[in-house]
Order: C-alpha cells, then structure tokens, then sequence
C-alpha cells in the first residue's frame, strides 16, 4: 500500500539482531541502495570501458520513498525517537478491571490518571472509558450492584453472571458483534455460518490471504469470460468490479453504520467483512487443503493466527444463548483443528532443533483435551452432547478422505479396519466403493446442510456399551440412498481418550444388511 523510511528505533532494533546470539560478538548489516542508483552505477562503469554515453535511470513514481547514503548514516547515528505511550481504553480492559476485587470503576479512572499520556488525552480517554461503559451497561454485559447487595470490598460494578466464565470483549468491535447477533434469524439453515461471519467480520484482515482468494477468483472469471467470447476490455473492466468474498455484505454494512451513529466512540473503526474460517467450514477443508489450493505455504502462520483468533471470538465473546447446537460443533471443528495443526508445527520446530528429535505416535496426538469439557480429561465420553460431536468430527474427517480419493489417509481414521462380518478394509475395496457411489450420485458432499445432524441416526446398545452410528451419504441432488454405519466402542474409546472406530458398512440402503 505503501512505503517509507525506517525510524531510527526501528532501525536499530532490526540492525542491532546480527550475528548469532552465543557465538558472535560482532554481526554486519548490510543496507542494499536503491534499485536505479545501483543500475545508474553499473551503467557508469560499463560507459568508462566503452566510451558511450547512457542515459540514467530515474526513480519510480509509483509508491517510491527516496533514500541515500545520508539516509543510512542518520539511521546508523542518531539517537533513538521518544517513546510514545500508545494508551487505549477498550472493551476488554474494562471488562477485566471492572472483573477485579474491590472498587473497578476507581481502578480504571486510576489506570487513566497513571497513564504516560499528556492531560489532553486523558481527558479524551476519560471520556471513551465512559462512553464504553454506558454501552455495556445498556446490553447487560456489566451491571451496578444494589446497594443492599454490596459487600464490604468495594465493588459497585460486576460482569453480567448469565455470561460465559471466560467471557471476553478483546475485539474493538465485540459489542457490534453481540448487538447484531441478535439481529440473525436462529431458525435460518444458515444461522450458524452467518453468527461465523459476523466473527470474522471484527477481526483484523489478513491481507495476503484476501489477495490470493481473490487471484483465484479473477482467475476463475476471466476463463469463464474467455469461453463466452468476451473481449479483453470486457475482461478487465469486470476484473476491476471483483473484491475477495464478502458474505452478508450489505447487511453487515448497514447494521455497523447504524451500530456506529449510537456509539460514538466507534470513531476510525470499521467493519472487515471475509470470508476464510467460513469458507473453510462450508467446504470442510482441512489446514492442509486450504494452504494448498491457495498456495499460501510461506504465509500459512497468519492462516493459523486467524484462525485462532476467529475461534476465541467464537468462544468468548458469542453469547451463550446464542450458541446453537450447531455453532457449539462448530467450535469444535477449529478448535480440533487448531490443536493439531499447533502440535504439528511444534514437532516440526523441536526436529529442527534436535535431528535426533521423535515425535509422538499418532494415538498419543490424537488423545482430546478440551477446557470446556473438564470432566472429558477423566472420561472423554462421559458428556455425551460433547462425545457425540467428536464422533461426528472423526466420521466426517473418514468421509473427506473418501471424497478426495486419499484412501490411506482414509484407513488411518479406522481403529479397526475389518467390517461387520471380519473382512478387512483396504484401500482398494473402499476404492471400488466409492466409484460405484460415484457412478450413481458425481461425488459426496461434506457442505453444512450434508453434516447436519439429521442425517446422523446414533443408536445405543449394551447397555449404552456401543454406538451404531448410521451417516447418511448426501449426493449434490441431495439424495440420500447410500450409508456408512460404524460402530464406536464406549469403554475402548475412554481408554484411548478418542472415539475409536470401526466401519461396519458402505454401500447403498436399499441393499443394506445392517448388523450391530
């Protein structure tokens, strides 16, 4: 978007890390010139041996900050700018010093007063705190206690108890978030990917990300254009239309311009509507998938941070009553992800650090852990709501394998690879399998209406023992003649702290021998 010169701090920050920390006690830095003096020196040295005259290369214009030999001195020399406090009063803050023992309210005005900002801020600051908190105190976020209520610390503000435990409001435009989740239709199919956009749309953009979507997406125009005969000026003045996917784009527009007329603290914020976390739902991409088809390999650390930050939006800041069953999976969806994307990650750095370096056996990345679900760690099936949408998850991560034709990747998914009647599962049965699903029905759908959960029939026998999970298979006609049933060992699964399974049956229903 732009350029400019380094300021000294910074400067010296990058410059002062050279050389290896522990073994050398000098490092070099070395500062390249710009791109038409080194040509214009190349050319003067190759006019002194031929005797011709050259015509020097100028600048660029476009978005070019000049820079010389002077430049570079000053940055080396001179000492570093003043720091500046960058002091700011947001939701969150107050949330957690009001959260705190004894009088928040007087916390806060002190925090201000202490702040390393000139009296003219403060006074700015004084006043946004109050706008802030006059606004969760309108939607109940925080409430004044009675004064018969008061206990003897001090407090006259708590945090709303019908909230979260570990609610947060770390995003500038959390409460935007919360007012117009209210706003959504919970009865709309498209609830939950909606109440996910409205997630993403608070949240920082990550501009290298929206590049490549919409590369992909010009790309994709401009071939359909070219097979329906249209011109290149065509071409290009439709390319110049295109931005990267926007979901509810003119609702989110208008609902944050009315959000931004009753708050006026919102000032220079904005709202970002995108589309990745949804995108990746919808499909049901893995990680792996999505870095691939969009060749975002060397930048896949800020898919992973986005992703982060989308899912603890998601679980500290959406209300819980506007959690629907669907959003709670959801949740699991990124936060399964998450944790094994991070592992992966760390057992790559530690094996760059020690080549002699192990990891761990894939039953032991893939035991659960999930703060929410505490009585999980002792016995992962004991909340069954939980359990069930993690079978759910392993069930739909065989059923994309199948679908991408990854049929080890598919096997490794089953604790036990032999069906109902003992016959082994191998690559090429479930091969054979799935092109005569094909053959009848293009391909399997993984999209959110297909993992609904009323195309999930679970019924419980042995006294609650064992699982038989019949997953219906939806075509893109949306027909649903073809199953895969499998079987889910309760006290196997406690013991290895995963959803054991094993895929008792593939094929169509009609033709189904169902045995438990």
């Amino acid at each position: 978007r732009r350029t400019g010169i380094l300021s000294v701090r910074d400067f010296q920050q990058i410059s002062g890390r050279a050389g290896r920390k522990g073994f050398d006690d000098k490092g070099w830095v070395i500062v390249q010139a710009p791109e038409h003096v080194i040509e214009n020196l190349m050319l003067e040295e190759k006019a002194k041996k031929t005797g011709r005259k050259f015509v020097k290369r100028k600048p660029p214009t476009k978005n070019f900050v000049n820079w010389d030999r002077k430049t570079f001195e000053r940055l080396v020399r001179s000492n570093p700018e003043p720091l500046r406090s960058q002091f700011q009063v947001t939701h969150g803050m107050l949330l957690h010093v009001l959260s705190r023992e004894g009088d928040g309210c007087r916390a806060m005005r002190e925090i201000i007063r202490r702040s390393h900002e000139p009296l003219a801020a403060k006074k700015r600051h004084f006043r946004r705190a109050w706008q802030l908190f006059r606004s969760l105190l309108d939607k109940g976020i925080v409430e004044i206690i009675p004064k018969d209520q008061r206990d003897g610390s001090g407090r006259k503000v708590r945090v709303n108890v019908e909230l979260q435990e570990d609610f947060s409001m770390d995003q500038t435009l959390s409460l935007y978030l919360i007012e117009t989740i209210q706003l959504l239709d919970r009865e709309d199919p498209e609830y939950p990917l909606n109440v996910l956009t409205l997630v993403e749309s608070i949240l920082e953009d990550p501009e290298p990300i929206l590049r490549r979507q919409l590369e992909k997406l010009k790309a994709q125009v401009i071939a359909e254009m070219k097979a329906q005969g249209a011109t290149y000026l065509e071409r290009m003045q439709e390319l110049d239309k295109l931005e990267h996917p926007k979901p509810l784009r003119d609702f989110i527009y208008s609902t944050f311009n009315a959000f931004a007329d009753r708050h006026p603290w919102v000032g220079q914020e904005n709202i970002r509507p995108k589309s990745i976390a949804r995108e990746m739902y919808e499909g049901y991409w893995s990680f792996e998938d999505y870095v691939r088809y969009y060749g975002i390999e060397r930048i896949e650390g800020l898919l992973l941070r986005h992703l982060n930050n989308v899912h603890k939006v998601l679980c500290q800041t959406v209300p819980e009553t506007a959690k629907t069953p669907e959003v709670k999976e959801m949740e699991l969806y990124f936060r399964l992800m998450i944790r094994k994307v991070d592992s992966s990650l760390l057992e790559e750095w530690e094996r760059l650090k020690d080549p002699r370096y192990r990891p761990r056996a894939p039953e032991a990345r893939a035991q659960i852990k999930i703060p929410e679900f505490e009585e999980m760690a002792a016995d992962i099936t004991r909340n069954r709501r939980a359990f069930r949408s993690l079978v759910r998850s392993r069930i739909f991560d065989f059923l994309r394998a199948l679908s991408q034709s990854r049929w080890d990747a598919a096997l490794e998914m089953l604790d036990v690879r032999t069906d109902a009647d003992g016959t082994e599962w191998t690559s090429d049965r479930l091969a054979t399998l799935v092109e005569e699903y094909r053959q009848e029905n293009e391909r399997i759908m993984l999209d959110p209406a297909a993992r609904n959960e009323r195309n999930t029939h679970v019924e419980e026998t042995e006294g609650g023992r064992i699982w038989i999970v019949d997953q219906m298979l939806v075509s893109p006609e949306d027909v649903t003649d073809w199953a895969a049933t499998f079987r889910i060992d309760l006290p196997q699964s406690r013991k290895a702290r995963k959803p054991v399974l094993q895929l008792l049956r593939l094929g169509r229903v009609d033709l189904y021998s169902r045995v438990v």
